[in-house]
């Protein structure tokens, strides 16, 4: 039995300039961090007592003998890409999926992993983030960038640029203190609103070919932001104002980005204090975020007092496994004495 442990990142700056289609033209580069809000996917071979062949547990159950039939794409592409058979799968998380997290890239990058260990094999982060890549966008079809897959398989808070067909993750050095900082002044909250991000990246993409310079834009505050926070004299609340800045240039490349119930609770939070925030994810609803100064947050609390405050603790871990059992195989139908 495998089990493993996956992060979810927020993107705070350059989301968009992950999609190939932009970065291989013109470069492309994300700030993001993981955090301690996991999904967990367990997984091992199922015994040979049942009418079925494959068990899976998530939102949903599937009883299946052969991959072709699993109607969840993530698992039916990574299950046919390893040759995957007879298996018991169970996928729970800390929080709701379709909310701006990258929570299905989380999933597919846990989910690998524990298939490798399942068959006694290593894989080192890039290899889990490059095929995670490969199974969403090209076996799955799914449009996006291609950020969310490496933040969960790496961990920590990194700048990652993209070039040509490739990428490299660059931990931000920056003292525990500083960074201790930072994470108590964002204050994290669930809209309620929740939705398929490879559906608002497709409706978006379009409008993002008309709106390059935007996010070019966006992808020049990925450099003032870890200017902000590597440098000690620097002041931290820069980071806020670029937080704020860079989601009014994300509310222009898509008409799915927000909604008017969105910008009415984002408003409230400025009004409130909070130096600048900004709505996690491809947009549509999900979480929002913001940041505030110290004395600034319970008021900000205040004003969003009817929203699901999520405490959180930036991790540097990724994708782990945590629990490994080696199996005893069961013998062959044919190899049983009777």
């Amino acid at each position: 039995m495998v089990i493993t442990k996956t992060p979810f990142r927020m993107s705070f700056f350059g989301g968009g300039t992950d999609i190939p289609e932009f970065f291989r033209e013109n470069g492309g580069s994300v700030l993001s961090t993981t955090f301690d809000k996991y999904c967990y996917v367990t997984v091992r071979h199922l015994p040979p007592f049942f009418d079925y062949k494959t068990h899976l547990t998530y939102s949903r159950m599937e009883y299946v003998d052969t991959w072709e039939e699993i109607q969840h794409p993530a698992i039916r592409s990574a299950m046919e890409y390893l040759d995957m058979h007879n298996v018991r799968l169970t996928y729970e998380s800390d929080l709701p999926a379709k909310s701006g997290l990258g929570t299905s890239s989380s999933f597919v990058v846990g989910m690998l992993s524990s298939f490798y260990a399942l068959k006694g094999q290593y894989v080192d982060k890039k290899r889990l983030a490059d095929e995670a890549i490969y199974i969403e966008r090209e076996m799955c079809g799914e449009a996006g960038g291609w950020q969310d897959q490496i933040a969960a398989a790496f961990g920590g808070l990194n700048r990652i640029d993209f070039r040509g067909n490739g990428y490299e993750v660059h931990p931000l050095i920056m003292s525990r203190q500083r960074k201790q900082q930072l994470n108590d002044r964002l204050l994290m909250y669930f809209t309620g609103f929740t939705r398929f991000s490879a559906e608002i990246q497709k409706k978006n993409q379009t409008a993002a070919r008309e709106n390059r310079s935007r996010l070019r834009e966006m992808q020049a505050l990925v450099e003032e932001a870890e200017h902000i926070l590597t440098d000690q004299s620097a002041d931290l609340n820069g980071f806020g104002r670029l937080l704020n800045q860079t989601w009014k240039l994300k509310r222009g490349t898509g008409s799915q980005v927000s909604t008017q119930a969105i910008d009415l609770l984002y408003q409230k939070g400025i009004e409130a204090g909070a130096v600048g925030g900004k709505l996690l994810g491809a947009g549509g609803g999900g979480f929002l975020l913001f940041y505030a100064e110290p004395d600034r947050a319970a008021a900000v609390k205040e004003a969003m007092k009817d929203l699901l405050y999520i405490p959180f603790r930036f991790e540097e871990g990724g994708s782990q496994i945590i629990h490994y059992t080696a199996e005893t195989p069961y013998p062959a139908v044919c190899d049983i004495k009777r």
